[in-house]
Parts: C-alpha cells; sequence; structure tokens
C-alpha cells in the first residue's frame, strides 16, 4: 500500500513538471553569470535549466552581461532551441530580446493600423538606405529619406527622426519605414503659412538649400525660394557657388510670389548697399580712380570703377591723337586709370576721361578728335548709329548735345 502510494506521488510530481516546447514563454530565475558572455537560469516549474547568451539579454547592445542582469533576477524568456538530449536535465537556449521583439511588433502593428508615426535612432547607413532601432530593426531606403537627394546619407547617422510605416511584416522581420512623408507633411504646412504671409518687397532670412548654374535655391522655412544668379550681387557672377555656400545664411528680398505654382523669387543684392549709393563721395569729380573696360562701342568705353558701377569714357576722351574707334587703343578687361569729368547719381552715370591723365603732345589739337586740315571742314559723326540708346545707358541728347550747341552758334 506505502509502496502504491509512493508511485502515485512521483507520477504526480512528474506530471506537475512542465513540458517546455520552442515557442514557449517561461520564467527564468538567474542562478550564474558566466565569463560575461551568458546567464545560466533555472526555467520555472521545469526543473531544468536555460541558458541566456548576451546577445539575447536585450534588444539594445549589452557590453557587460553584469549591467543587465544580477543573480537571482527573475527574466520573462522565450525558448529558441533544445541543446543536450537529457530529457530530465537537458538546457534550453533562451532569449529576452526576442519576447522584446514580440512586444515592439505588436505595438508597431498597432500604430501602423491606426495610421500613427513612430521616432527611432537611425544607428547605419547602408548603401541603399538608413538602418533604425525601433526596437526592431527598421530600414529607410534612400529615396524615402527626405524629398530631395542627398549625396552623404551618414549625416543622418545617431539623429532621432520621425517615421511613418510603410511596411510590416513581423514574421520576416521586415519593416521599411519613410521620412520623406513626415518632411513632405512638414512642407505643405510650412508653405500653406508661407505663401498667405509673404509678400514682394518683404526682406526675410533664409538659409541656402542648393544651388544650381543659373541660381541658389533658398529656403525660407519650408518653401526654396529662387535667387537668381544675376539678383546675387551687384557685380557680374559666375556661377552661385563662387560666392555662396550650402547652409549658409542670408538675407533676401521678395521680388515676387506666385502661391499657384509655388514659387516665389528673391534677390539678395537687392538687400545689400548699392553700388551707386554715395556715388559723389565715392568718386568725386577731379578724383583719379582705376578701372577695367568692360565694353567698348563705336562712342566710347565703359570702364567699371567700383563693382556694378560703370562709367563712360567717350571716345573724345580716350586719347590726345586722332583714333577711328576706341578698340585702336582699348581692349575688354584692360584696367586702365581714368579722371571723373562729371557724376551724376540721380541717373546713374559717371563722365570719365583717360586722355585727361596723358601729357598732352607738343604742338597737338584737342578738338573732340575731329581735326582740321587746312581750311576743310571737318566730317560730323554720326553718332545716332553709334550709340543706341538703350545699349549705352546715355540718351542721344547726351552723346551728341555738345555738337547740336556747337552747330546752333
Amino acid at each position: 500500500m506505502a509502496e502504491n502510494e509512493n508511485k502515485d506521488a512521483m507520477l504526480k510530481a512528474l506530471d506537475s513538471i512542465k513540458q517546455i516546447k520552442i515557442g514557449d514563454v517561461v520564467k527564468g530565475k538567474v542562478l550564474q553569470i558566466d565569463d560575461d558572455r551568458q546567464v545560466i537560469v533555472g526555467i520555472e516549474d521545469a526543473g531544468v535549466e536555460g541558458v541566456v547568451p548576451a546577445k539575447e539579454l536585450s534588444s539594445k547592445p549589452v557590453e557587460d552581461v553584469n549591467d543587465a542582469v544580477k543573480k537571482g533576477d527573475e527574466l520573462d524568456l522565450v525558448v529558441i532551441a533544445k541543446i543536450g538530449s537529457d530529457k530530465e536535465n537537458g538546457s534550453y537556449l533562451l532569449s529576452h530580446r526576442r519576447l522584446e521583439a514580440r512586444k515592439f511588433w505588436d505595438e508597431l502593428q498597432a500604430k501602423f493600423d491606426a495610421g500613427e508615426t513612430i521616432t527611432a535612432k537611425v544607428t547605419q547607413a547602408v548603401k541603399g538606405g538608413l538602418v533604425v532601432n525601433a526596437g526592431v530593426r527598421g530600414f529607410v531606403p534612400a529615396s524615402m529619406i527626405t524629398d530631395h537627394y542627398v549625396e552623404d546619407l551618414n549625416q543622418f547617422k545617431g539623429q532621432e527622426l520621425e517615421f511613418k510605416i510603410i511596411e510590416i511584416e513581423p514574421s520576416d522581420n521586415r519593416l521599411i519605414l519613410s521620412h520623406r512623408e513626415i518632411v513632405k507633411a512638414q512642407h505643405e504646412a510650412a508653405a500653406k503659412k508661407i505663401f498667405a504671409e509673404l509678400a514682394p518687397g518683404d526682406v526675410v532670412e533664409g538659409t541656402v538649400a542648393r544651388m544650381t548654374n543659373f541660381g541658389a535655391f533658398i529656403d525660407l522655412g519650408g518653401v526654396d525660394g529662387l535667387c537668381h544668379v544675376s539678383e546675387i550681387a551687384y557685380e557680374h557672377v559666375d556661377k552661385p557657388s563662387d560666392v555662396l555656400k550650402s547652409g549658409q545664411k542670408v538675407k533676401v528680398k521678395v521680388l515676387n510670389v506666385d502661391p499657384e505654382r509655388e514659387r516665389v523669387s528673391l534677390s539678395i543684392k537687392q538687400t545689400l548697399p548699392g553700388p551707386w549709393d554715395e556715388i559723389e563721395e565715392k568718386a568725386p569729380v577731379g578724383s583719379v580712380l582705376t578701372g577695367t573696360v568692360k565694353r567698348l562701342t563705336g562712342f566710347g568705353a565703359f570702364v567699371e570703377v567700383f563693382p556694378g558701377v560703370e562709367g563712360l569714357v567717350h571716345i573724345s576722351q580716350i586719347s590726345h591723337k586722332h583714333i577711328a574707334t576706341p578698340a585702336d587703343v582699348l581692349t575688354p578687361g584692360e584696367e586702365v586709370k581714368v579722371k571723373v569729368l562729371n557724376v551724376d547719381p540721380e541717373r546713374q552715370r559717371l563722365g570719365l576721361s583717360i586722355k585727361a591723365l596723358q601729357e598732352k603732345p607738343a604742338g597737338a589739337e584737342d578738338n573732340g578728335n575731329n581735326h582740321h586740315r587746312g581750311n576743310r571742314r571737318p566730317r560730323r559723326r554720326s553718332y545716332a548709329a553709334d550709340a543706341p540708346e538703350e545699349e549705352s545707358g546715355f540718351t542721344l541728347g547726351d552723346l551728341i548735345g555738345d555738337e547740336l550747341k556747337k552747330a546752333g552758334k
């Protein structure tokens, strides 16, 4: 009788031992930490031990096992494999990280179903995109990082960014994210606000976003406006990158706003002092300046004496000697010294002379480059053919006024 009772007790004890299968969630008590590489645990209600490798302790990197767990700690674990063949004393490979991952996948699935966004840290830049830690590994294709091409993806490493979940498949550990959707939504909201408030004539601050050969795109805080290369500076600019850098803060004046086409035209140079400002102080009558020959026409040479400031050296003021055209003695790009003859700030005009700084040859007659021979009547120059108003910037009356006065005497 006693023997039968002992057998029954043993059978009941064996029946009470938990049967463990792969995929089961169990509780394990930390029994030992083995060389900082793994943790030995006793599986509750099973009478067997299990092993938790350091990499399976947490979804976050574990440098020292002793910092993650201590002897006596109880952990929720999932069984991932059977190791050993002893049915009674066999060991199991366990993971806390994968149990965490299950919870993360459940949370991510719920956010995906609700259309919510998540925040995750970029851990790595790889070929084709970014790797992020969202509790589980997530991937952001390069085309879904932002709304424009980015050459160096490493700039995002370590950043906490907001993402929209594009695709989720826990069974394949597949999580595809997009930051571009967030940027797009932010830009749309910012654009709506900017186009409602921005008006021609406003002066605002922006950031140089990107450059092309024809101009620079300035980020106004969600809207990129174009500053044409001709509006960057008063002096000639070959290409924007010669004077601007990406990320540079600049002041710009709004020239035009087109909400329907979502376009803004900007000017940097119109926020700067004008080249003709205080020209009477910079170039007083009688002063001597050094300039560069910019253009030659039949009636004279235009010489740049300050960035954006050109003055006219009339053909009669180029040399004491008779010349047929300015090209006889001058070439574009040549550096020359000039004397200021007159200044007209309102009309933005300078009258200059080269010959006034040259010694007059002995016996030379200065008569506007029209030299008399004997009693022959000097031939009058046809300024009308040489100087169209739109090309020279000087009116026809300016150029032939003296001749008309002489003719009237």
